[in-house]
């Protein structure tokens, strides 16, 4: 049984539609992103299986429960992370933790919730004196406090720094240890790539396709970039019949830019196409498509545009 399962969700306001028969499921135990820039209704998708907000139509069920017609269930069985969390800036890191855990029935307790995201020496600490980054730490543990089957993380790092980012992914990665079903929205590529196991790519309210992030790639962008220079430069019509070269361009510093989709063998005709023209390869390096190739592809436009 799917954790989550989405039938055609829809949300409308007025003539926008914010959430346009959106369909998915979320396996048991994996990590599921939703990438799509702002206002690509990623929030409000998380906030209608959240119960947060009236689906004007649609199926929900988590953990084979239907969300419409029991939320009380469903929320003593998942945690929200919000964008934006609002905390009791006159209690401690600890007191806002325990207070939080108050409202459950099951809870956690609140040392061991802090040692997951190794906070244990800010528990008595107010929130006004923590970084963003140990803001959003407290966030999702208040995420956690009910012990929940399905974490919902929407955008987990934004606005936090490269270091601050990386030890919000390390966290992320522990729950799924933890057996965990993880949910996250995101606009970082990088983050998508490294973080799920499938993504849905969402544009204008609909999701236009799902799959790991390499079949993504495998299917939408599967070319690779090859950069090398040649000393000294032999004909470019060479290394036009280079075996799956399908472009051939200049990178503007003396060298070229070979796009492929078979990079091996390409690899193995550029040194060959030197070596037989008696030239040395240098600086040579492969770029292959990401995620962000794979947006563009599939909408014409890049994903902060």
């Amino acid at each position: 049984m799917a954790a989550i399962s989405v039938r055609n969700l829809h949300k409308n306001y007025g003539t926008l539609k914010a959430v346009d028969g959106v369909s998915f499921e979320v396996k048991d135990r994996e990590i599921f992103g939703i990438l799509g820039p702002n206002g690509a209704g990623k929030t409000t998708t998380l906030e209608m299986i959240e119960t947060l907000r009236e689906p004007d139509s649609g199926d929900i069920l988590v953990d084979g429960i239907e969300v419409r017609k029991n939320e009380k269930k469903i929320k003593e069985i998942i945690g929200v992370q919000l964008q934006n969390t609002a905390f009791f800036d006159n209690l401690s890191v600890y007191e806002n933790v325990d207070l939080f855990g108050s409202f459950y029935s099951n809870r956690r307790p609140v040392n061991e919730l802090l040692e997951m995201v190794d906070l244990q020496d800010k528990k008595n600490s107010m929130l006004s004196e923590l970084s963003g980054g140990q803001h959003k730490r407290v966030s999702i543990v208040l995420a956690l406090v009910n012990d929940p089957r399905v974490v919902f993380l929407d955008e987990p790092t934004t606005g936090l720094d490269p270091q601050a980012r990386r030890n919000i992914w390390e966290i992320i990665e522990n729950l799924k240890a933890r057996e965990k079903t993880v949910v996250i929205t995101t606009h970082y590529i990088e983050e998508a790539e490294r973080l799920c196991d499938r993504v849905a790519i969402m544009d204008h309210g609909k999701i236009i396709d799902i799959g790991t992030p390499a079949e993504l790639v495998r299917r939408y962008s599967p070319e690779s970039d090859i950069s090398f220079k040649l000393a000294p430069e032999i004909d470019r019509a060479v290394i036009e019949k280079i075996t799956g070269a399908r472009n051939v361009r200049n990178d503007g510093g003396g060298g070229y830019i070979v796009t492929t989709g078979t990079p091996r063998e390409t690899l193995l005709g550029i040194l060959t196409a030197a070596r037989e023209n008696g030239a040395n390869v240098d600086n040579i390096s492969m770029k292959q498509a990401s995620l962000e190739d794979v947006f563009l592809k599939m909408t014409g436009r890049r994903i902060r545009e």
